[in-house]
């Protein structure tokens, strides 16, 4: 018989972003258990708080095991409550935070500021980014390439879309995606579009059974869903990034951050960092 689910439980008094970022990596070093998450954003108050505290102790009594809180409280008398509950509690800044005060002789910061507005000309590069990776999606807008930073290639599904809208929005990186579709493969050349910028080009693949399991949800017992066609154009597409040495990687088994962490590794991007 499956364990149950532990429930673990993302917690602030701000958006809870960072709560859940940090939470969801603690989490993924246990690949082997189970995890049912719930974010709660905005739990400013004592008696919203309380009401928190109360649903995670019934669930902690209900399952017979002890629940997880990851909980990012910039304020110390809600944290105090938190800490109440029947829970594994982590507060991930409690240690932290006061050695940062300590050395910078300064108070930490307020709620919701890790997510704040530091710098404008960083703000609109990212939006540009993001505007430009939405409208250069799935092989759009073509003649405007030669913006691009990065330019993904590979079959549908592979993860091209998820990958670029999270080079702009982290990093403000212009990232443009082709799809490589079955006319593309039956040519020994790289597709017309793509082919001025063959050192923008960073090919994804994944694994047959992945790429089945994707485009079956999506359109069920099809000609593109099916095991032969999948099949068929992975092989392809792998022979056109060996046949043009196109860099390229398997991104079955990775996060879209380690995916992009990935391409701008290997194509030496320039990440738009905080000053």
């Amino acid at each position: 018989m499956q364990a149950s689910k532990r429930q673990v439980y993302f917690l602030s008094n701000g958006t809870a972003i960072t709560a859940e970022t940090l939470g969801m990596s603690l989490l993924a070093q246990f690949p082997d258990h189970h995890f049912e998450t719930h974010t709660v954003p905005f739990v400013d108050t004592p008696e919203k708080v309380r009401v928190v505290s109360d649903e995670i102790n019934r669930c902690g009594d209900d399952a017979k095991q002890l629940p997880i809180v990851i909980c990012t409280m910039a304020d110390p008398d809600l944290m105090k409550i938190v800490t109440q509950t029947k829970a594994l509690v982590i507060d991930p800044f409690g240690e932290i935070l006061p050695r940062m005060e300590n050395l910078l002789a300064s108070q930490h910061h307020q709620p919701g500021q890790s997510h704040r507005t530091v710098n404008q000309t960083i703000y609109e590069s990212r939006i540009d980014a993001i505007d430009y990776a939405m409208a250069h999606d799935d092989g759009s807008r073509t003649q405007t390439y030669d913006q691009a930073d990065i330019i993904l290639i590979g079959v549908s599904r592979s993860g091209k879309t998820p990958s670029c809208l999270f080079l702009a929005l982290q990093f403000g990186i212009k990232a443009a995606n082709y799809p490589i579709t079955e006319e593309d493969m039956e040519s020994e050349g790289l597709p017309e579009p793509v082919r001025p910028f063959t050192e923008r080009l960073y090919g994804l693949t994944t694994d047959l059974d992945r790429l089945v399991t994707i485009r079956q949800a999506r359109r069920p017992n099809s000609r593109y869903a099916s095991l032969k066609q999948c099949r068929y154009e992975l092989r392809a597409v792998e022979q056109m990034y060996l046949r043009h040495h196109i860099n390229h990687i398997n991104t079955s088994q990775m996060s879209v951050e380690e995916i992009s962490a990935r391409i701008i590794r290997d194509n030496g991007l320039h990440r738009i960092e905080l000053p």
